[in-house]
C-alpha cells in the first residue's frame, strides 16, 4: 500500500520505517525538519497529499490535542470521499469521538488506533487497537498487519473513539503496574540485607507471578546502573492516567491504585527531595527503557 505519515517522532519515525521496510510505499511529513534514511520527505503537507493515489490513507503520529487537531485542519481542505485518516497517537477518546463524527457526514474514514510496545515495537510487532471506521480498518489491513509482525496483533473494536478509550485503559493500568515495581524494589532497595538488585530482578524474571515486560525492562535498566543514579528527576504523566480516573468517577468505580500512581508522579513534579527516592528512579529508568522518554517530559 502507499500511506502519508504526518509525525517523525520516536514512534513515528519507527513505524514508517518498519512500513517502509515491509514494502509499502511511505511518504512522510515532520512539523520540523527531519532526514531520516530510507524514507521518502514531503516538504510540506500539500506536497505529501499530491503524491498519495485514492483513496488516500494518511497515518497521523503526533502529540495529541492541539498538534493533531492542527493538523488535521490543515488537512481536511485535500481530503475526498473514501479517504482514511488514522490517529495512532494517545488521544483522548472523546476528541477522537469527536472527530469520526466530524468526518462521517463528509463520507471520509476516520480510525483512532491505540498503539503500544513503545520503541521495542518497531523489532517485536506493535499491538494495535482500533476504533472508528471498521471499513476503513479493514482496508488498512496490510498495514496492521505488517506493523503487528512477528509478535504484535491488532483488533477492531467498535465505532468512533473504542480504540483509544481501551489505550486510556491499558496505560491507566501501566501506572499502577509500575508504581507497584517501583514501591518494591525501593523495599528491597532499603533492606538492611543490601541485596544485589540485578539478581533480584533477574530471578523475578524467571517464570516469577510479576515476570514479563516490565521486569524486564527494569532488568535491563539495573544492569546498565544497579543506583538508577541518572534516573533522578520528576516523573512525567501523560494524560491517560487522569482520563482514565475521570471515566471511572463517571461510572462510579472505585480506582485507587491508579489515582494513587499518578498523585506520586505530581508529588515528584513538586517535591524535589523524591527525585532521589528510589521508586522515582525506577519509574523513570522504566519510561526510558520502553518509550526513550526523557526525564521531566
Amino acid at each position: 500500500m502507499t500511506v502519508g505519515v504526518l509525525g517523525l517522532g520516536k514512534m513515528g519515525s519507527r513505524i514508517a520505517l518498519k512500513l517502509s521496510k515491509s514494502g509499502h510505499r511511505v511518504i512522510a511529513w515532520n512539523r520540523g525538519p527531519k532526514d531520516i534514511s530510507g524514507l521518502e520527505i514531503s516538504k510540506n503537507i500539500e506536497n505529501l497529499i499530491s503524491k498519495l493515489p485514492r483513496p488516500k490513507v494518511l497515518w497521523l503520529m503526533l502529540p495529541a490535542g492541539e498538534a493533531t487537531q492542527g493538523v488535521l485542519d490543515q488537512l481536511e481542505p485535500y481530503l475526498e470521499k473514501g479517504d482514511i485518516v488514522v490517529d495512532g497517537g494517545n488521544a483522548y477518546f472523546k476528541d477522537t469521538e469527536r472527530r469520526f463524527g466530524h468526518f462521517k457526514p463528509m463520507g471520509i474514514e476516520y480510525l483512532g488506533i491505540g498503539i503500544s510496545g513503545g520503541i521495542l515495537a518497531e523489532g517485536s510487532g506493535y499491538p494495535l487497537m482500533a476504533g472508528g471506521s471498521k471499513e476503513a480498518y479493514e482496508y488498512i489491513i496490510p498495514l496492521l498487519d505488517s506493523l503487528a509482525k512477528p509478535k504484535g496483533g491488532h483488533k477492531f473494536f467498535g465505532e468512533g473513539g473504542a480504540g483509544h478509550f481501551i489505550k486510556m485503559a491499558h496505560n491507566g493500568i501501566e501506572y499502577g503496574m509500575m508504581q507497584s515495581l517501583a514501591e518494591g524494589f525501593e523495599v528491597l532497595e532499603k533492606s538492611d540485607y543490601k541485596f544485589d538488585l540485578v539478581k533480584v530482578a533477574e530471578v523475578f524474571q524467571k517464570g516469577t507471578v510479576i515476570s514479563g515486560f516490565l521486569m524486564d525492562r527494569l532488568a535491563e535498566s539495573l544492569k546498565n546502573s544497579p543506583d538508577l543514579k541518572m534516573m533522578e528527576g520528576p516523573v512525567s504523566e501523560s494524560g491517560e492516567a487522569r482520563w482514565t480516573i475521570e471515566e471511572a468517577k463517571n461510572k462510579g468505580i472505585n480506582i485507587r491504585i491508579i489515582e494513587d500512581s499518578l498523585r506520586y508522579r505530581l508529588q515528584t513534579q513538586k517535591q524535589k527531595e523524591l527525585h532521589r527516592a528510589f521508586s522515582t528512579k525506577v519509574l523513570n529508568a522504566l519510561r526510558n527503557a520502553f518509550g526513550g522518554h526523557e526525564i521531566g517530559k
